[in-house]
């Protein structure tokens, strides 16, 4: 029986190179096999069986209280061990968050070049139309004189 079905590796490259760093530390993989564990259904199922063979067998006698001080040292560690997962997956955000304001500096880069270089295109579209402008006013249309004159042409 697996204790819960496994993640998916993720796919983002900034949280593989944060899932390597900390796979790296024997704590870390430590902590995170036990919260899986404690996360899962089988960790519930483990603890019903356990309170149910405890207090059916009588290994000790109503009010439980050494069941009630494991349990007590118990929920101690789960509560660390919970904390400890929320410090992971804020890492992970902050690992997204990281990565993500670095995308937006590149594209905010890439944008100003792209304005600049629409600029300069601006500007030589401007400067081409200037000079065809011109030169259409230089240059008469086709069958026209220069100054205004009529053709020279034959008319029958």
């Amino acid at each position: 029986m697996s204790v819960r079905p496994a993640l998916s590796t993720p796919l983002h490259p900034a949280l593989l190179e944060h899932a390597a760093r900390r796979g790296a530390s024997l704590q870390n993989r430590i902590a995170d096999r036990i919260t899986t564990f404690a996360g899962s259904m089988l960790f519930v199922y483990v603890h019903v069986l356990w309170f149910g063979v405890w207090i059916g067998f009588r290994v000790e006698h109503y009010p439980f209280g050494l069941l009630t001080m494991i349990v007590s040292l118990e929920a101690i560690f789960l509560s660390t061990f919970v904390m400890i997962s929320q410090n992971r997956a804020d890492e992970k955000r902050q690992v997204l968050a990281d990565n993500q304001w670095k995308i937006v500096q590149t594209e905010e880069a890439q944008n100003e070049e792209l304005i600049q270089l629409s600029h300069k295109i601006l500007d030589l579209t401007t400067a081409i139309h200037e000079m065809t402008s011109s030169t259409t006013r230089a240059v008469p249309p086709s069958g026209a004189a220069p100054g205004g004159a009529s053709s020279s042409l034959p008319t029958d």
